[in-house]
Order: C-alpha cells, then sequence, then structure tokens
C-alpha cells in the first residue's frame, strides 16, 4: 500500500503534507504532488495535513480517481531521477483550475 495523492491537487499544490513524511516520498512537477509508492511506509501522517483532502490510501482512492494510483507511478518515475523530491513546504500554486476545497 502506497498513500496517493489525487484530483484535488491539481493545479493547487498545497505543499503541508510534504513537511510531515518521515520518508520524503513527496515529487512535484508544475501541475501537482506524487508520492513515490516504493518509499512511502503507509504511515498516513500526510492525510490530515492536506487542506484539500487530496490524500488517500491507495485501498481509499474515491473510484472517480482511482486512475491517480498510475499517475502517481507513472510521474514519480519520471521525476526521480531529475530531483523532483520536495521535503519543504513551498507557496500553494493556486493555478486556473484550483478549485478552493479547502471550506467546502
Amino acid at each position: 500500500m502506497a498513500c496517493v495523492v489525487c484530483e484535488p491537487c491539481h493545479d493547487c499544490k498545497y505543499t503541508d503534507c510534504v513537511t510531515v513524511c518521515p520518508c520524503d516520498c513527496f515529487h512535484q512537477d508544475e501541475m501537482m504532488l506524487y508520492v513515490d509508492a516504493e518509499d512511502c511506509i503507509d504511515c498516513e501522517a500526510c492525510i490530515p495535513e492536506c487542506p484539500v483532502n487530496a490524500i488517500f490510501l491507495d485501498v481509499n482512492v474515491p473510484a472517480a480517481w482511482t486512475s491517480y494510483i498510475q499517475l502517481n507511478v507513472e510521474r514519480v518515475a519520471a521525476l526521480k531521477p531529475n530531483g523532483g523530491n520536495i521535503t519543504a513546504k513551498q507557496e500553494a500554486r493556486l493555478g486556473s483550475g484550483c478549485r478552493d476545497r479547502r471550506h467546502g
């Protein structure tokens, strides 16, 4: 099992979650964050830290977002060799596709 970052992170990219990850298994591109399934220890520390409820254990990913399980695997494979790892909180992306889900 591993944690999976899903659709609510797309074009928002809050990074509160990366600061609590004991394995530093988050990676990023310009649009969102992804979890390295090989490094994730399923501690779930990141789940309550996400202000838009975008992170789930892979077995709990909502049916509409199951494609994000494979997307996390694929994007980490592409980003890991180039140093896409993120461990410190950054300014949220809040792009045009970001719907503020923190209050809803």
